[in-house]
């Protein structure tokens, strides 16, 4: 008589799970792992609409072709229907990754702003992906650290800074956000 193993199913979730899921419920789908997304606050949503105004503004002043989206847009970093992300703010600057449903491929910069329920996503797992994937730059914006962390995968570099300082974006030549005088509670 043999032992019989146990072992545990796991269901591997595609995109059709998440555009399956009620309306206005949000989630991310990273490898095959579905995580439910919560209502952003307030300052957080201050922080994506300054962060598209700035950036907005600073490309269309310049001529620029590239294109800003705040979230909810869909980015679908790999080629399969493993991985769907919704990055706070996502600027892809080649046209041909643009489709009507999304981003297909990498985002040339990507904006996390943290909130209690996201910093282990942002700060790892999407770490991780972006870079795997190509994000030329990738900021991690967690107010409640007072932190901004600079990732520029082109260049192999990483900075931190503050509330107080002013950040230079890599792949916008001339670009700089100033923190200290954004208005947030």
């Amino acid at each position: 008589m043999g032992v019989a193993s146990a072992r545990k199913i796991r269901k591997s979730f595609t995109i059709d799970d998440v555009y399956a899921l009620p309306e206005g419920q949000r989630a991310e789908l990273i490898d095959g792992d579905l995580y439910m997304m919560a209502s952003p606050g307030r300052t957080h949503q201050e922080l994506v609409k300054e962060f598209t105004y700035l950036i907005e503004s600073y490309i269309r002043g310049k001529g620029g072709e590239c294109k800003v989206y705040p979230a909810p847009f869909a980015v679908f970093l790999n080629e399969d229907d493993k991985t769907y992300l919704e990055p706070d703010i996502s600027v892809i600057c080649d046209k041909n990754k643009l489709t009507k449903e999304g981003c297909m491929g990498a985002p040339d910069w990507i904006i996390e702003i943290v909130s209690s329920g996201s910093r282990q996503m942002d700060y790892s797992r999407k770490l991780f992906k972006y870079h795997a994937a190509g994000v030329r730059e990738y900021w991690i914006v967690d107010k409640a650290k007072n932190q901004i962390l600079v990732y520029n995968f082109e260049q192999d570099m990483f900075d931190e800074f503050t509330f107080s300082d002013k950040v230079a974006a890599g792949i916008c030549d001339g670009l700089e956000i100033d923190f200290s005088i954004m208005e947030l509670e």
